[in-house]
This record gives C-alpha cells, sequence and structure tokens, in this order.
C-alpha cells in the first residue's frame, strides 16, 4: 500500500473523545485530527513522540487529517487506522505473500454472511476449491516482548469467532488473521487478561477447524504492506 503524497509528521499532545487527538506540527502549530481506531489503544499512546498523519482533499469533513502512524520510545512503528488492516491483507492475498490463502480466482470485500447477520472481511471463491471465509482484526498491543489481541472486551469479535465456527460446520473454510501493525510484535496470543471470554472461544474456533494466522507489516509514511507470517502462540 503506497501513499501518495507521503504522510505528514507531528507530535502527539492527547487522544481524546475516541476519536480525535491533538497533535503539535512541526510549524509549532497545534491542530486536531481524526482517530481511525475504535480500541483502548492500550500501549500505542505517547505524548511527545512523533506521529505521522494523513491528509484529506474532501471538503465535507470537519477534520481533513487523519491519524495514521505512531512512534514509540524505542523506536518501533505502530499502524493506528485500523481502517487499513483490510486493505494490507487484500494486497498480501494478491501478491501471494499469504502462502496458506493462495491459488483462488476470486477475492470478494464485506460480503454478507453468518446467522449474526455479518459482513466478512475477505471471501476467496474457485471452482475447485471450498469458499474461503477470512476475517480480519488488526494487532497494536505489545505488553513485554509479546503481542496480544484484543486490546479490550469485544463482544463484536466473539461473535465473529462464532461465525467463523459456523462456516467450518458447513463445510467451508474460515480464517482468522492477524494483521501485525505493531513493528515490536513477534507473536500474537489472546489476550486471555483482557477478555478472558475471548480467548476461551478462540480455543473453541482452532478445535473447530478455523485456521488462525497472523502476518507482520513494514510500516512508513511512504508505503505499507504484510511482509511475513509470526507465531500465534495458545
Amino acid at each position: 500500500m503506497k501513499f501518495s503524497p507521503s504522510f505528514e509528521s507531528g507530535t502527539l499532545i492527547t487522544r481524546y473523545k475516541r476519536f480525535l487527538a491533538d497533535i503539535r506540527l512541526d510549524d509549532g502549530s497545534e491542530v486536531t485530527i481524526h482517530c481511525p481506531n475504535t480500541g483502548s489503544m492500550k500501549n500505542c499512546l505517547y505524548p511527545d513522540h512523533k506521529v505521522w498523519f494523513s491528509t484529506s482533499d474532501n471538503p465535507k469533513r470537519k477534520y481533513s487529517r487523519t491519524w495514521e502512524l505512531m512512534q514509540t520510545p524505542n523506536g518501533e512503528c505502530i499502524g493506528i487506522n485500523t481502517g487499513r488492516a483490510n486493505t494490507l491483507a487484500e494486497e498480501a492475498i494478491q501478491a501471494g505473500t499469504i502462502a496458506e490463502l493462495s491459488g483462488y480466482k476470486t477475492l470478494k470485500r464485506e460480503v454478507k454472511y453468518g446467522s449474526e447477520n455479518s459482513r466478512i472481511d475477505i471471501l476467496l471463491e474457485d471452482d475447485n476449491l471450498p469458499p474461503c471465509y477470512i476475517e480480519v482484526k488488526s494487532c497494536t498491543l505489545l505488553e513485554g516482548h509479546q503481542g496480544y489481541f484484543p486490546d479490550a472486551v469485544t463482544t463484536r469479535g466473539q461473535k465473529h469467532l462464532r461465525e467463523l465456527m459456523e462456516m467450518v460446520a458447513k463445510g467451508h473454510r474460515a480464517v482468522l488473521l492477524f494483521v501485525v501493525q505493531h513493528t515490536g510484535i513477534q507473536s500474537v496470543k489472546a489476550a486471555k487478561h483482557i477478555d478472558p471470554d475471548y480467548a476461551n472461544l478462540l480455543k473453541q474456533a482452532k478445535k473447530a477447524g478455523v485456521e488462525v494466522l497472523a502476518y507482520r507489516a513494514s510500516l512508513s509514511c511512504d508505503e505499507s504492506k504484510l511482509i511475513k507470517a509470526c507465531a500465534v502462540e495458545d
């Protein structure tokens, strides 16, 4: 995913009201930008450290700037814009980066599925293969040397696991794909200490046949892309 123009930079002052953040631009002025992240952003907020943002030319937007990246105190980079995860996954599948998801002819986004009325992030189809339902999750929580998902209790995420199990029961293929948008994360684990129900349900999903994959992203102000698989810990 290449960005044109490249993201601009500033420093974080604070995030508030969930979808807003104040930053200080390089010229010293302060502006409010949109924060496209619905999670708690635990361990992702570092005041006085560098951020990067994109700018929209849409005149209808109240806040033209969108927070994209955050630099940690030790120089790692975090993808703040969770909306990028699906596109990163799609591009990686089409490029053949995710070997486990190769061999399909068509890729569709946001297709209705499941008895709980969801939309699957990505659906892969081929005449000679069972359809493959892929739920994409952005992983950014790093504690110590371990990456975790989720960073807050997620009833929506629990619903998605149930629906993936439902697809397996129907004879389809179902995949939970963690897009790791934190350059310091080397492996992913269910955050049982944050959402034990999600962690337990993930164990059930694995036993039921849901495949769980994780791929790390390289992140910069010019381009982001998935580059390699990382371990999913039990």
